[in-house]
């Protein structure tokens, strides 16, 4: 879970943890790389828009790796076109704050083929 936003990051580990899904927390796409998040996780879910690196610009990082992990978007924001640029990088799914947890589930459902 990379979100600069840390009560927000710190819930949404928590949730994910008790539904059973092991997950890690990360201010920033810095962050995870100085941290090799990559080698340790099956998604990443990301806010789009980040202090330094944006979600998006972590999404097309990832690829250019050749880092195959599965992407989902997460903004609070509505901007013209959104949809249409989070589809073009590859990601899963893009969900808006506030989201349910069925939301995620579906989300994370889908990115892992489950």
């Amino acid at each position: 879970m990379v979100d600069d936003d840390e009560p927000f990051r710190l819930a949404l580990v928590d949730s994910l943890c008790s539904l059973e899904y092991r997950a890690r927390g990360f201010a920033s796409a810095e962050d995870f790389f100085a941290a090799n998040g990559e080698s340790s996780c099956d998604c990443v879910v990301t806010d789009i828009h980040l202090p330094g690196m944006s979600g998006l610009d972590f999404q097309r990082l990832l690829m250019a790796r050749d880092l195959r992990l599965p992407v989902i978007m997460i903004t609070a924001r509505g901007e013209p076109g959104l949809e249409a640029r989070v589809a073009a990088s590859g990601a899963v799914c893009l969900l808006r704050k506030p989201f349910g947890a069925d939301a995620l589930i579906g989300c994370l459902e889908k990115a892992l083929d489950v």
